[in-house]
């Protein structure tokens, strides 16, 4: 298949930190679907995690606890996530972190990603096709690109800054006759990690 008739999902997730097996968990997740590069269909809630939001974290996302107070908790949210994603290819920048913390949910539910699903990480692009760059963060890569950075560590507005750089970043691929899905998944994917939970806290169930 060539990449571009491939159907993308571009995800991000807010946190209250950076360790779920600590505690830590999503208050925010947006997501678009993409093909041949165009929208063709937006997620985005927030997610009351029922525990404190640090004031650290607040001051990066700027998600404050009356934000979330009315939230859906994340066992209504996940649920509608994995419908959204279906069978696309999940795409985000520096992956990895918003995975983990994917993943770590879904197993508090006892679900997990499918195995098919590949995960497509643009940090690894950016690293590849601007190697000239000191810093490949998500607004260093989008602001050398020429894309206009408006707000940054919010969900959705991240969702956009990737997919603005994803298509740049898959017209030097296509330079480099990087043009089919199978291509970028050997040279750019992660792997999706795996939690067993052995026993999950009546509270985390909600």
């Amino acid at each position: 298949m060539h990449v571009h008739e491939t159907e993308f999902v571009i995800f991000d997730v807010e946190t209250t930190g950076l360790e779920p097996l600590r505690g830590d968990r999503i208050i925010e997740i947006a997501a678009k679907k993409v093909k041949n590069r165009k929208v063709v269909d937006v997620f985005e809630s927030f997610i009351n995690p029922k525990r404190d939001i640090p004031l650290e974290a607040q001051q990066i996302n700027k998600i404050t606890p009356g934000m979330i107070a009315g939230a859906p908790t994340h066992d209504i949210v996940l649920p509608q996530m994995m419908q959204f994603i279906g069978n696309a290819c999940l795409v985000g920048h520096n992956i990895g972190f918003d995975l983990k913390f994917l993943c770590y949910e879904l197993s508090l539910l006892g679900r997990r990603l499918n195995d098919a699903t590949p995960a497509i990480d643009t940090l690894k692009m950016a690293k590849k096709f601007v190697p000239q760059l000191t810093s490949h963060r998500l607004q260093s890569v989008a602001l050398f690109l020429g894309v206009t950075v408006k707000q940054t560590h919010r969900a959705l507005a991240d969702v956009e800054l990737t997919n603005s750089i994803l298509s740049h970043l898959l017209y030097m691929a296509e330079a480099q006759k990087v043009t089919t899905l199978k291509q970028v998944i050997d040279e750019f994917s992660v792997l999706k990690p795996v939690f067993k939970i052995e026993r999950v806290d009546q509270e985390l169930l909600f």
